[in-house]
């Protein structure tokens, strides 16, 4: 396989529907103090099996590539690649793409670099395996670690593509069509989902999108939110960088929206909704320990789909559930929550390694298994 690979200013990043593949994405992570870094990626059909027709077998296809440098300490680092790459090749053809990638941009990167993580929105090779579904037809997920190594590392030269401890990016979604109207959509939703959206309404559940300066609003409605379920509170300050970012300078700016639901000017819920090409992604999402029987959290979907189709996009990424409806995984409750609006479960091959320095690799994944992790988001 053949990969010709050039650096490029990341404002000239491509428009993409992934929002962390983006020009916009380069300058929140920038805005927020880590230095990125941006390729043209071109290879030939014929190496990747994308399109096998013989038109095309002597055409290259094209790829942009944004990689994300950590500091590690204080004499390593490790490049990041949010939901990336986005040229899919043949399944049979992933793992040899990913070392050629990786050896591609190698002499890119810093001398101490670690590792290349690629944190890959492909979907998983065992997400339609049928010996992966138990008799509710709920998936099992991949299979131990050192069978799925084997099967992406098949084709490779020498082996060294390795599955993460643990995903950093949401690895399971939902994905909405957003092609139907109004009245399809209603349809195509669970009962229960459809009947607490127009509960939310006549309880006087209003959505509305704000400014930036009710920031501070939302951000106490995500207090609430990381106290009742045990997460991480990230800072208020990540969150403004994400809503202050101008990116509209750039070949692949966002446009983001706040929402918020209140009810007789109570705040009960708000997110972040962002719309890149024709995706719309509910990025951040909050709610009020209070009232929740005003279902304002379904209103507030409701609202931001209705925005998405007037946007023009096609599809509508819900971001993160569990892979399963199983009541002990700590995401099951929005699995509940966001499956009842009737998108297709979508489960990705999340993060793999690409070892640049192996000794310093293994102390890598020692700190990392002993700690909270390795979080770039």
């Amino acid at each position: 396989m053949h990969i010709d690979i050039e650096p490029k200013y990341t404002e000239q990043i491509k428009p993409a529907a992934v929002p962390q593949q983006t020009a916009f994405w380069a300058k929140v992570k920038e805005n927020q103090g880590y230095e990125t870094r941006a390729f043209d990626i071109k290879v030939p059909h014929a190496d990747i099996k994308i399109n096998e027709s013989a038109s095309n077998l002597a055409k290259s296809v094209t790829d942009d590539l944004l990689v994300v440098m950590q500091q590690v300490g204080a004499d390593h680092q490790v490049a990041y690649i949010p939901y990336g790459p986005l040229l899919n090749p043949d399944e049979d053809f992933r793992g040899l793409y990913l070392e050629e990638l990786s050896e591609s941009i190698r002499p890119f990167l810093p001398s101490n670099t670690i590792l290349i993580r690629y944190d890959l929105i492909w979907e998983s090779p065992w997400a339609e395996d049928e010996n992966r579904f138990n008799d509710r037809d709920d998936w099992l997920g991949p299979p131990e670690p050192h069978y799925q190594e084997m099967r992406v590392n098949f084709n490779t030269q020498n082996w060294n593509l390795r599955k993460a401890p643990s995903d950093l990016l949401p690895s399971h979604t939902i994905f909405l069509d957003l092609s139907h109207n109004h009245d399809t959509l209603l349809q195509r939703m669970k009962p229960k989902t459809r009947y607490n959206i127009r509960l939310s309404k006549r309880k006087g559940v209003e959505v509305k999108e704000v400014s930036f300066d009710n920031l501070p609003v939302w951000y106490e409605l995500y207090k609430q939110t990381a106290i009742r379920n045990g997460i991480v509170l990230d800072d208020i300050n990540y969150f403004r960088t994400v809503l202050e970012t101008q990116a509209s300078n750039t070949a692949s700016p966002a446009d983001v929206h706040m929402l918020l639901a209140d009810s007789e000017g109570i705040p009960l819920a708000g997110m972040f909704l962002v719309v890149t090409g024709k995706r719309a992604t509910y990025l951040y999402g909050a709610s009020s320990s209070h009232n929740r029987n005003k279902m304002a959290t379904y209103a507030l979907q409701w609202e931001a789909i209705k925005i998405a189709r007037q946007k023009g996009c096609t599809e509508y990424d819900m971001f993160g559930v569990s892979p399963t409806p199983e009541p002990s995984h700590p995401m099951y409750g929005l699995y509940r929550f966001k499956t009842g609006f009737g998108g297709e479960l979508y489960h990705r091959m999340g993060c793999w390694d690409y070892p640049l320095n192996e000794e310093q690799y293994k102390l890598f994944m020692m700190a990392e298994r002993n700690s909270q992790g390795y979080h770039i988001r």
